[in-house]
């Protein structure tokens, strides 16, 4: 027995040991768990990324509204760039984002740095061989920052995509401001980022010249960023969201503008956007839309969303809203029991230190689902639906065909039992 015992003890050491040993691997976001599904992997690109600073002129300063010409002022913008790259460096290599946790408004969540882990090279010079690329623009939630998706834009350059992240102002863990700024700047925001894209890429010299082809563009947003990526898709916000905005901002009508029906926000309607992603849109369950509004949605369209979302809503939030958009071939992936985070990185290591506001750490993760899995389903469907409908790619229609029997549940492009607590709808466009 006593030879036993040791033989046992001997055991647990050297399997200690190896564990210990590849926990000491550096975790990098966007990694793949082995039950990952097959589009979750990288492509064939390097990808570089670069960080850009762009001022928006003369826009509406609702933060700051008297009605006069003070009421305006030169909006900055900063954007992060990934795109297919030559390799500078080793391939694989580790790159190190600069991150900030809490809340720029809040005396309980002070600003926290940190840094985390991706695979990109920093400046590298772009392979345009293959290009251009199309053009994927990422849209925030509130609050958040450009870096709260890098496993999904990462993983999206890799595959031929120029993905352009922005830094909403007044809106990012670093500069939260007001509710109204939000509201009113998040689809503005998209549409001068689309535009400002463009010029880069017709300028002799600029690294985009030739490498993306913005005729070619999808949105993707989370939360804030679902509710303005839909408004530009071609959701109108109701009489009602553009009336309730004027009263909390002083009388301002500046929604009106974006609000269904306005001739204005008809002709921002934009033909060079193919596709929209929206992870949790916020605002259906506060009237933001009406049915006419979402019937403006003509591009097609899919919507990620856990069923116990109590930020965004599901059945009077997100699913409303695939319900609503009549005019669009949509797709709704649900994940069963998840609430809202899913779509974010993981949550830092940082996040989960004793005596920390629990926010730090429940604006990363879910009580019921491993982050991580839901990046790794999350990078597979969307490219899955980006490869439909940018690259005209048949192969990708495929992994939407699934079988629907729930006492047989293999999907394509899933191991075997191991899409438990997963459903996806879709419903054809009005004829």
């Amino acid at each position: 027995m006593h030879r036993s015992y040791k033989l046992i003890l001997l055991f647990f050491i050297i399997t200690s040991f190896s564990y210990g040993q590849s926990d000491n691997k550096p975790f990098v976001y966007g990694d793949l768990l082995p039950d990952a599904p097959e589009l979750a992997a990288r492509g064939k690109h390097l990808v570089g990324v670069q960080t850009i600073d762009l001022i928006h002129k003369n826009q509406i300063d609702v933060l700051n509204y008297t009605g006069g010409p003070d009421s305006l002022y030169d909006r900055p913008l900063k954007i992060e760039v990934w795109y297919p790259a030559k390799s500078n460096n080793e391939t694989g290599s580790l790159i190190s984002y600069d991150e900030v946790m809490g809340n720029a408004n809040s005396k309980d969540r002070p600003l926290i740095p940190f840094k985390f882990l991706g695979r990109a090279n920093r400046d590298a010079d772009a392979d345009s061989n293959e290009g251009p690329y199309p053009l994927v623009i990422v849209s925030h939630g509130y609050t958040g920052s450009r870096y709260l998706l890098t496993y999904l834009t990462e993983n999206l350059a890799s595959k031929g995509y120029v993905v352009v992240s922005i830094d909403h102002t007044e809106s990012t863990f670093r500069d939260a401001a007001g509710f109204n700024s939000t509201l009113l700047n998040r689809s503005l925001d998209v549409l001068f980022v689309l535009n400002e894209i463009t010029r880069m890429e017709q300028e002799a010299g600029n690294f985009l010249n030739n490498l993306v082809n913005p005729d070619i563009t999808a949105l993707i947003g989370y939360s804030m960023g679902g509710y303005g990526v839909i408004n530009v898709a071609g959701a109108g916000y109701s009489p009602q969201a553009a009336q309730f905005f004027g009263s909390m901002s002083k009388g301002s009508k500046a929604l009106h503008m974006r609000a269904v029906g306005n001739p204005e926000y008809e002709a921002s309607l934009d033909s060079r956007i193919k596709a929209v992603i929206a992870f949790a849109p916020w605002g259906m369950q506060r009237g933001v839309w009406n049915a006419e509004g979402l019937s403006g949605i003509r591009i097609p369209s899919m919507f990620v969303a856990g069923d116990m979302d109590d930020i965004s809503g599901y059945e009077k939030g997100t699913k409303a809203i695939f319900e609503g958009a009549v005019n669009s071939d949509r797709y709704l992936l649900t994940y069963i029991n998840a609430r809202h985070n899913v779509a974010p990185n993981p949550p830092p290591a940082e996040a989960m230190k004793p005596g920390l506001h629990i926010d730090e750490y429940l604006r990363y993760a879910d009580s019921v689902w491993d982050t991580r899995r839901m990046n790794n389903i999350n990078q597979h469907f969307v490219t899955a639906f980006l490869g439909m409908h940018l690259k005209n790619d048949e192969n990708c229609a495929s992994f939407f065909k699934i079988n629907e029997d729930p006492e047989a549940k293999e999907w394509p492009g899933f191991k075997p039992r191991t899409t438990v607590g997963l459903q996806l709808d879709y419903k054809v466009a009005a004829p």
